[in-house]
């Protein structure tokens, strides 16, 4: 099965990766090889997948998605600044 069919982006997801210019690439490469795992501190369900992108000056993005929904859905996506 492709990596496109196991996860789907919501509506928030597609937006914030338009206006803020993040790849499709950047973001399945972090989905499914991400650097770092982290629970979310406010819900059970997300998990951050975290990882560096060389190709945007070595930023931190953060891709958070629901492993619980099937299949995995992308919640949202951004650069953490604080990272």
């Amino acid at each position: 099965m492709s990596q496109q069919r196991r996860y789907v982006l919501t509506q928030h997801a597609r937006e914030i990766m338009e206006k803020r210019q993040i790849q499709m690439e950047w973001v399945e490469r972090r989905m499914f090889a991400p650097e770092l795992i982290e629970p979310d501190v406010f819900d059970p369900e997300p998990e951050h997948r975290l990882a560096h992108i060389a190709e945007f000056g070595g930023r931190m993005l953060r891709v958070i998605v629901n492993t619980r929904a099937v299949p995995t859905r992308v919640v949202t996506v951004f650069f953490d600044r604080g990272r």
